[in-house]
């Protein structure tokens, strides 16, 4: 499976894993036994590169003690939409925030229904990317996936974005 995070999102890198007995059952000059596992997305010396690079960062910097406080920030934002009548639920795993929409029509308060079928997605697409931010909703599922630099600006544009998305979906953009 090719993996994005090890080389920073520059390419896909392949990383493959296994135990010594496993390695070692494998290990062998010859073709009939070894493991000829390879894709284009495995040795490729730039992704190879941008690999050693991330590497060295997520060493040198405090990545991951920056990421939780962004984490929290998204967390703090994202939570005015739980209210929001399109929404079914906000969740957040890390630096991943997914809102998912009511899949049923409905919206007893102000009558607009929120479309089942058709293209809901592709318009809430559209009103985000009007909005600032390229929001790929999946199914009912909107996501923010936000790079490791990340800032209060940014931030702020994911949720304006969010807004016309949500806007849209439920029909009163």
């Amino acid at each position: 499976m090719p993996v994005k995070g090890l080389t920073g999102g520059f390419l896909p890198l392949c990383a493959v894993l296994a135990t010594q007995a496993i390695y070692d059952g494998f290990l062998d000059d010859s073709r009939e036994r070894a493991f000829l596992h390879s894709h284009s997305y495995s040795g490729n010396p730039l992704a190879c590169a941008a690999a050693l690079a991330s590497l060295d960062i997520l060493q040198q910097d405090a990545v991951l003690a920056r990421n939780r406080g962004i984490a929290a920030q998204m967390a703090e934002r994202a939570a005015r939409f739980s209210t929001h009548p399109a929404v079914a639920e906000v969740r957040q795993t890390g630096m991943v925030v997914a809102i998912e929409l009511h899949p049923e029509a409905g919206n007893a308060e102000d009558g607009h229904a929120v479309e089942i079928a058709g293209r809901r997605g592709l318009r809430m697409y559209r009103a985000a990317l009007e909005a600032g931010a390229l929001l790929r909703p999946l199914g009912d599922v909107l996501y923010w996936m936000p790079p490791y630099c990340v800032g209060d600006r940014e931030l702020d544009v994911l949720v304006t974005a969010t807004e016309a998305a949500l806007a849209e979906a439920a029909g009163c953009a």
